[in-house]
């Protein structure tokens, strides 16, 4: 797959938590981005003094590939304060264009996988190549009855990023699929549509025990705030997976 550059044009943008937006653009050339669901792409601008920089975001983009690549291109964007990135995000009008180039990465989930369960550990914004991944893991269900644990933690209710969607996809896949919300600072309301059993109270690396990782059945992967990311990686190799079955991907937010 071709790396390549190219002008993306907002068609629109709403917000997922107090301080994270979702964005949806298409290629300002009128050609389709073909990517592999945990890839990303990367958005060149300048700083105020003309420096060239760049920051990396995963493509959130759902779509069947088997009918081709998909129109839209999304991302989520943290919103840093007195960051530059922040800056060019908040100010950018429907129609307007970014410069991009990608995809790049090998997050994905491989074709040779045979494990019987695929552990998903995500924080912020490191959820969002799992819910790329979502057509080919109901696939995967359908065609091998994989399992799937998704923990994804956050601070707050509100910052559970597309947590409607992971909790509508455990619903559907109620065999297969558990999505389990771990909430450092503030559990869900009594009359919370995330105010159900699979919520824990805490940090995911807490919370690895209960689902006894198992080097003959699991691959792992990590994506987010690396301490979470490296605290988690420990301790999986502790439960004797091999590094080849725990995949990671740190995001390191900067201004």
């Amino acid at each position: 797959m071709a790396i390549q550059h190219f002008p993306l044009k907002l068609v629109s943008r709403r917000m997922l938590a107090p301080t994270v937006g979702h964005y949806t653009f298409v290629r300002g050339d009128d050609q389709p981005l073909d990517f592999i669901p945990g890839q990303f792409i990367q958005v060149h601008f300048t700083y105020a003094d003309g420096t060239a920089t760049k920051r990396s975001y995963s493509l959130a983009t759902i779509h069947d590939h088997a009918l081709g690549p998909g129109e839209g291109v999304e991302i989520a964007v943290s919103y840093v304060t007195g960051g530059a990135a922040t800056a060019l995000f908040e100010g950018l009008d429907e129609g307007a264009t970014v410069d991009a180039s990608g995809p790049f990465g090998r997050f994905c989930l491989m074709p040779s996988d045979s494990n019987k369960r695929y552990l998903l550990i995500g924080t912020g914004t490191g959820v969002t190549p799992y819910r790329a991944m979502l057509p080919q893991l109901e696939t995967q269900i359908r065609q091998r009855g994989v399992q799937v644990v998704l923990l994804f933690g956050a601070r707050t209710p509100v910052e559970l990023l597309y947590g409607d969607e992971f909790r509508a996809f455990a619903d559907k896949h109620p065999n297969n699929f558990r999505f389990v919300p771990c909430l450092s600072r503030e559990l869900p309301a009594a009359d919370s549509a995330h105010a159900h059993s699979d919520v824990r109270h805490g940090y995911v690396q807490q919370f690895l025990a209960e689902f006894a990782p198992d080097a003959a059945h699991d691959i792992a992967y990590l994506c987010g705030n690396p301490n979470m990311v490296d605290a988690c990686f420990e301790s999986l190799k502790g439960y004797g997976l091999p590094v080849p079955q725990i995949r990671r991907e740190k995001y390191v937010s900067s201004k």
